[in-house]
């Protein structure tokens, strides 16, 4: 099968996404920063595009694959540490990360922007709320 240059064009709207998602990841000092997250969204992406071009292919057990593999990564970033669990956040950003490369994989730009957009809220106007509530149940079991 012949290269088709516009397959390009999503791998290179999951690499902008990713680092977007990724830099936030990357200020606050996560573990998976910018090029994890560049990476995850790229490479599902590519496996999406290759599997809506393969010829006798069914995409949607590839991307069965790529949510199980995800999840694998995800289960990786968890930690249980004494009394506390540290990583769910950063497991549900690959997780999410991986699907916004799903949909640059065919090419459904929009949605792939739109839950960039909205994990991006969710990172940033979040984390002080829940402090917010945190310092409020803390204040009452005193």
């Amino acid at each position: 099968m012949a290269l088709n240059w516009l397959d390009i064009v999503p791998l290179l709207v999951s690499v902008v996404l990713g680092g977007i998602i990724g830099l936030e990841r990357e200020l606050r000092g996560k573990a998976a920063g910018l090029r994890t997250n560049i990476l995850i969204c790229l490479g599902s992406c590519l496996f999406t595009v290759i599997s809506t071009n393969l010829s006798g292919s069914e995409p949607g057990r590839i991307a069965a694959q790529i949510v199980t593999g995800i999840g694998f990564l995800g289960a990786g970033a968890i930690i249980h540490s004494g009394i506390g669990i540290h990583g769910l956040t950063t497991a549900a950003g690959i997780w999410v990360v991986a699907s916004i490369g799903m949909a640059c994989g065919t090419k459904m730009y929009p949605l792939a922007i739109s839950t960039a957009v909205l994990t991006l809220i969710v990172l940033l106007l979040l984390p002080p709320v829940e402090k917010k509530i945190s310092k409020g149940r803390n204040d009452e079991a005193q």
